[in-house]
């Protein structure tokens, strides 16, 4: 059974840092790409970040040089290292992981397989 399960979310204050973690079991990690997107209240789900299986990374222009995602596939998990938050990346917070196909070129903005259930990421201005 596929578990994703984030977490470190929380409260924080404008400029300050948070280090999300997404533990993964039930599939074969190293060969997924692994995604983060969140959700505001009222808004559509947006693509944050993702990691291919063999590191290619990708940032929304929003976060890019502010987040950094990483992955540690001896661990199964993935992390959203988000530093100089501000009040508008507050959102809920979502892994996700999506199959890649050897010789298919994986969209990290696309469908993904699996998803957690979300961690809330509140920053106050």
């Amino acid at each position: 059974q596929v578990h994703l399960v984030e977490s470190g979310g929380g409260l924080v204050q404008a400029g300050g840092s948070l280090r999300l973690s997404c533990s993964a079991s039930g599939f074969t990690f190293s060969s997924y790409g692994m995604g983060w997107f969140r959700q505001a209240p009222g808004k559509e789900r947006e693509f944050v970040a993702a990691a291919s299986r063999g590191g290619t990374i990708t940032y929304s222009t929003d976060v890019k040089g502010r987040f950094t995602i990483s992955r540690d596939n001896a661990k199964n998990t993935v992390y959203l290292q988000m530093n100089g938050l501000k009040p508008e990346d507050t959102a809920a917070y979502y892994c996700a992981a999506d199959r890649q196909t050897y010789g298919k070129t994986w969209n990290p903005r696309g469908e993904y397989d699996y998803w957690g259930q979300g961690t809330q990421v509140t920053v106050s201005s």
